[in-house]
């Protein structure tokens, strides 16, 4: 099993930080599979090439009590592909050999792993149960250029057609670690199966490599579905948290396509806000599972981060994603997760250069949004506070929401553009703010755009 990934630019050997793999060594691995190897056929200034070969012992294969021999005949546990198909197995090889690059930390080049940058992936003989246009409708929402070349049964006798194996090529501008998380999640998707017994820590796995993309994927149903084997109970399970976690996921496909999805595009408006103030201490309320948190921690402009939520849950999960125990000290120091409310007076979130309300307003009954705002703009006092909310003069372009719902069903309300700029700016005028109104996603001339973003700045 081959896969091969390679980023294009100046000072392209600078990949090798991000893997955590340098390019001048061939390093090898043991793994519950097999052993892995990785190495740079190529790594110039300006193009650089790293492989992860994984070479598994179809006996060993057989004779392991931990892993799962699906083949009902005794010698066909012997005679399969396991071995040679690109599936689950190179996917734990993926997990196991590149962990810390999953979790987009890079200490030496912070930047760049927070960074998109411009990769190509070539994956070779890749099982796809569901013909070359699934790899599409997998890959291509997500930001990938997919080229898919089936391999011939036996190119002498081309009349017997295709065999069920194709190398896949993909090309794109991601983050590194969302790219490997995506091809961690997939490659056992594509071939519908598992060389593993699937347990229930699986859901975990896949919420985590799923952060940021799974959510709004359009074919979700259908990556949790074989990602968890078919097991209803844990599907159920995964859907709801994913709902849960995944704020208007079940809306956030409008007629108008834009460039990004809009979970992503809202948490770049609120980096661009941040350094716009010139912020360095900055604390997250209602963080959830960190997803600004991220990319937060990566960006050394922010020296002290706090992320808070009122559920106990959501700081567990942030502090996995962010894989908190294995930060240096140094990076350590720079992040505290607590519990607190958005809406109780808490010491803790005093002293901020700014204060980010990402999606947060809309989830509170409107008779508490007096104690909010008494909370952050009376009692924090920080030099600013991004807030973002849906939209509700642009609801009418999503068609799967029927007319008079709100996009998500833990909303309590939703603002039209003019409901949001009254309440901001009271708000300003009582604390002594001035507010500055954002756009966030392509506007549409009479709706405006999915997104508002208002950023108030202390007088």
């Amino acid at each position: 099993m081959l896969l091969t990934l390679s980023y294009s630019a100046p000072n392209a050997t600078d990949l090798g930080y991000l893997l955590h793999k340098h390019p001048d060594r061939h390093q090898s691995f043991s793994l519950s599979v097999g052993r892995a190897h990785v190495f740079y056929p190529q790594a110039d200034d300006d193009r650089c090439t790293a492989a992860l070969m994984l070479e598994v012992d179809a006996i060993d294969l057989v004779r392991s009590k931990r892993l799962k021999a699906s083949d009902a005949f005794s010698l066909g546990h012997y005679v399969n592909d396991r071995p040679y198909a690109s599936s689950s197995m190179l996917a734990v090889a993926i997990g196991q050999v590149f962990r810390t690059a999953m979790t987009g930390r890079c200490d030496a080049r912070p930047e760049l792993a927070a960074t998109p940058l411009a990769l190509e992936v070539e994956l070779t003989s890749v099982p796809v149960r569901g013909g070359d246009d699934l790899v599409r409708r997998l890959f291509a929402p997500l930001g990938w250029s997919v080229e898919v070349t089936p391999t011939p049964l036996d190119a002498s006798f081309p009349a017997w057609g295709d065999s069920p194996y194709s190398t896949v090529r993909l090309a794109g501008e991601l983050l590194l670690g969302a790219a490997l998380r995506q091809i961690y999640v997939l490659l056992p998707v594509l071939d519908d199966t598992k060389h593993y017994w699937v347990s229930d820590d699986e859901v975990g796995k896949l919420l985590r490599a799923g952060e940021g993309w799974l959510a709004v994927h359009p074919e979700r149903e259908l990556i949790t579905r074989r990602y968890l084997a078919h097991q209803r109970s844990m599907v159920v399970d995964a859907t709801a948290r994913l709902v849960e976690s995944g704020d208007d996921v079940a809306v956030e496909t409008p007629e108008v396509n834009t460039a990004a999805p809009l979970y992503q595009l809202r948490a770049e408006a609120v980096m661009t806000a941040l350094k716009d103030v010139g912020a360095r201490r900055v604390a997250d309320v209602g963080c959830g599972e960190g997803a600004l948190l991220r990319r937060l921690l990566v960006d050394p402009v922010f020296t002290q981060i706090t992320g808070s939520d009122v559920a106990a849950r959501e700081l567990a999960k942030a502090e996995e994603a962010l894989n908190l125990r294995e930060l240096s000290d140094r990076q350590r120091e720079r992040i505290r997760l607590i519990q607190s409310s958005a809406t109780y007076h808490d010491p803790r979130l005093r002293d901020q250069d700014a204060i980010v309300l990402m999606e947060v307003v809309e989830h509170l009954e409107p008779e508490r949004l007096p104690a909010l705002v008494g909370s952050i703009f009376g009692d924090a006092k920080p030099g600013a506070v991004i807030v973002t909310t849906p939209n509700a003069d642009y609801n009418p372009l999503y068609p799967a929401l029927p007319a008079g719902r709100f996009r998500h069903p833990d909303h309590r309300f939703e603002w039209t553009r003019a409901e949001f700029a009254d309440w901001a700016a009271t708000v300003g005028a009582t604390h002594g703010y001035v507010v500055e109104h954002r756009t966030i996603g392509e506007v549409d001339a009479a709706a405006g755009s999915p997104t508002q973003l208002a950023l108030f700045r202390r007088i």
